[in-house]
């Protein structure tokens, strides 16, 4: 039997059923949760990978954790707890795009302390990277994540945050922005699309001067991801340097449920690969991020998404199955 890789990224936030609506008026249960869908992808793409929050007793919460125990994700806490299974009401629009209802009152993957998450990082020497964001940026829940965040980020390891708004389920959107902000500006990386860039609402004529103003408001963050749906992904550093990539052609697009997770999963994946390679930290390696190595992650994340969206449901594809694509399928880049 193949030994676990050690563990080099944990994530905290929402697993949950996503109940998306047929042609039909039926609802199909996928698995999902946007920090769910980045663990099982990073697994899939081979790096070693811990989720922190509990899931629940029920049905879905069993069904939640074979599939991690699957894709080899394992579990800060494997015990079950009673609290029932998040659900996600997913209608897509006419252009695959999903628009979510959320059902989160007294659910599992809410059932957190900042002490629980704190002391399940402490116990992994190998552990490089922490990401949250998407739901766990509730502002009801920023006294939980927030102090684990400064915490990590004071133990040295690199902090990645997913803004991923969800501003229809939010019943304080001021206060929702203010906990995002709160949270990007522990980040090391930043990655958001350019709809959250929208619900952020910062000034700029487009999306890539949104980006430009959201990282110079976050100075603690080397690096930052917007995807931009159909029209690809942009990387900015720090140092001035910017890198955009979209596929050549078309895709033959399922629906677009992780492709956001996929994308971001692609993108720590290949970096983590250049640090190993180089032997050099996490951190090392964001500082000294060149511009060729920055093109060769956007690539693979970009390819990780493009797999998805080919998918129904987030279907995360494994690292082979990325470098296959990105070299049958060149991506226009500049």
């Amino acid at each position: 039997m193949q030994a676990s890789p050690p563990i080099r990224v944990a994530v905290a936030g929402e697993a949950l059923i996503d109940l998306i609506r047929n042609p039909d008026g039926s609802y199909q249960p996928c698995l999902g949760g946007a920090l769910y869908n980045l663990c099982r992808a990073l697994a899939r793409q081979g790096v070693g990978t811990l989720y922190l929050n509990p899931l629940s007793s029920d049905r879905f919460g069993r069904e939640l954790a074979a599939q991690l125990a699957q894709d080899g994700v394992q579990l800060a806490r494997p015990a079950p707890v009673q609290q029932v299974t998040s659900l996600a009401v997913v209608n897509l629009t006419e252009h695959g795009h999903p628009d979510y209802a959320f059902y989160r009152e007294g659910v599992a993957d809410r059932a957190v302390t900042t002490e629980g998450l704190a002391q399940a990082c402490a116990a992994l020497p190998s552990l490089q990277l922490v990401c949250t964001g998407a739901l766990a940026l509730d502002a009801r829940d920023t006294a939980i994540y927030l102090p684990w965040l400064q915490a990590q980020r004071a133990a040295g390891r690199c902090v990645v945050v997913d803004a991923n708004l969800r501003p229809s389920v939010m019943p304080d959107l001021a206060a929702y922005r203010a906990t995002v902000h709160a949270a990007l500006a522990e980040a090391d990386i930043i990655k958001a699309s350019d709809e959250d860039l929208e619900h952020l609402d910062l000034p700029g004529p487009g999306a890539l001067a949104r980006a430009r103003h959201l990282l110079a408001a976050h100075p603690r963050a080397s690096l930052m991801a917007l995807t931009l749906g159909a029209e690809g992904a942009w990387l900015l550093q720090r140092n001035g340097s910017e890198c955009f990539a979209r596929e050549a052609q078309p895709l033959a697009v399922a629906d677009t449920v992780g492709a956001g997770d996929s994308f971001l999963a692609g993108l720590l994946a290949h970096l983590l690969q250049q640090a190993a390679g180089r032997g050099v930290g996490f951190s090392a390696l964001l500082a000294d991020l060149v511009p060729d190595r920055c093109r060769l992650a956007l690539a693979h994340a970009l390819g990780s998404a493009s797999l998805c969206v080919q998918e129904r449901g987030c279907v995360p594809p494994g690292w082979d199955a990325v470098q296959a694509w990105a070299q049958a399928h060149p991506a226009r880049t500049g």
